[in-house]
């Protein structure tokens, strides 16, 4: 079956130009990592993936990312050795088998301009496909340039798509990486899709709680003013009466606040019970939407977990929040971000009491 265009996409630039260029969120994520440790030593990476043609159009995605270790950089000239291209053949056949090196990428602190001779020189050690890319990133000012290699040189692009998908493959090489530099994460790695799945679970949930709750607020209101208009014209003329409709006024007022207080409660706790859960049957789900989800769960999450370990989980305490996770573990709130991408949140404030997180 070929290959569709991601559909989950966040373009960056302008697109217009050739091939189309698609990097998938965890790369981002971990290209990202890499320019938070490159303020005084510059670093690269080999990008892996695939270069294809699509409706027509040369495509490249970006699926994979392995640091390279042995490159300096000094004045205008780039140092690689020898058997760094050997090394990551090695790498992307341990960590991705299924993909081919499409690329590589350069973070360092200045502009490139100087570098462009050099640059191109590397390139062609290590790649001159067609349609092969290159990106320089700036550790500084946060500004990043996409080459692809066309007509025998490299050419800006003006832009390039962030796509999103289940990469367990790329997943496997961050927490291995991280491992080996011995940097101590936070919790196990959640299937993004099925996070996504509960996520639009809880939003139908809620509004349809909604809707039910609005329509009892406003048959419990008609009821309130027919009550009212009745005693009220049955006791116009008996203050005694006026009285005793005043004070039975009030303990209605009371009930229904009361009754809907409890039952809010009691929706809450159910909600944040089978949200926290898988979903359950009157969560309006299929049994074969389930299956699916909890299928493609355990497969594609079990090799990621198998290499995660005790010392890997952080779970959320009362008062946490990402900011002072962030602080706590890296010393400052530069990596809220990318503990967002790692965990497949979308608003960053929606973490709770005993949540695991997988911290960059």
């Amino acid at each position: 079956m070929e290959r569709q265009f991601p559909k989950n996409v966040r373009q960056i630039g302008n697109v217009c130009d050739e091939p189309k260029i698609y990097v998938e969120d965890y790369v981002d994520t971990y290209l990202s990592q890499l320019r938070a440790r490159a303020v005084d030593t510059p670093m690269a990476a080999a990008l892996t993936g695939e270069i294809a043609v699509q409706e027509e159009q040369p495509v490249v995605y970006i699926s994979g990312a392995l640091q390279i270790k042995e490159i300096e950089v000094k004045g205008t000239e780039i140092l690689i050795s020898d058997s760094t291209k050997k090394e990551i053949e090695e790498k992307q056949k341990e960590y991705f088998a299924e993909q081919e090196v499409v690329g590589w990428c350069l973070i360092e602190t200045g502009h490139p301009m100087s570098l462009n001779r050099e640059i191109k020189k590397v390139h062609d050690k290590l790649l001159s496909k067609e349609n092969s890319i290159f990106i320089w990133k700036d550790t500084t000012e946060n500004e990043e340039i996409f080459f692809s290699y066309k007509y025998g040189d490299l050419m800006q692009m003006g832009g390039h798509y962030i796509y999103y998908e289940r990469n367990p493959a790329m997943q496997n090489y961050m927490i291995n990486t991280r491992k080996q530099n011995g940097v101590t994460p936070s919790e196990m790695v959640e299937d993004r899709a099925a996070k996504d799945f509960r996520s639009a679970i809880r939003e139908k949930m809620e509004d349809k709680e909604q809707r039910q709750n609005s329509k009892m607020l406003y048959v419990t209101s008609v009821l309130l003013v027919i009550i009212v208009l009745a005693i009220g014209i049955s006791t116009m003329n008996n203050y005694d009466k006026m009285e005793s409709v005043q004070n039975t006024l009030e303990s209605l007022s009371r009930s229904v606040n009361g009754s809907e207080e409890a039952r809010a409660s009691a929706e809450q706790t159910e909600l944040q019970d089978k949200t926290g859960n898988e979903p359950a049957e009157d969560m309006e789900v299929s049994d074969g939407e389930e299956a699916e989800v909890s299928a493609e769960k355990a497969a594609e999450t079990s090799a990621v977990q198998n290499n995660l370990g005790a010392e890997d989980f952080y779970v959320v305490k009362k008062g946490d929040t990402l900011d002072s996770i962030s602080i706590e573990l890296y010393g400052d709130r530069e990596h809220v971000e990318a503990i967002c991408k790692m965990n497949g949140l979308s608003d960053g404030n929606l973490i709770f009491i005993g949540q695991k997180l997988l911290l960059p």
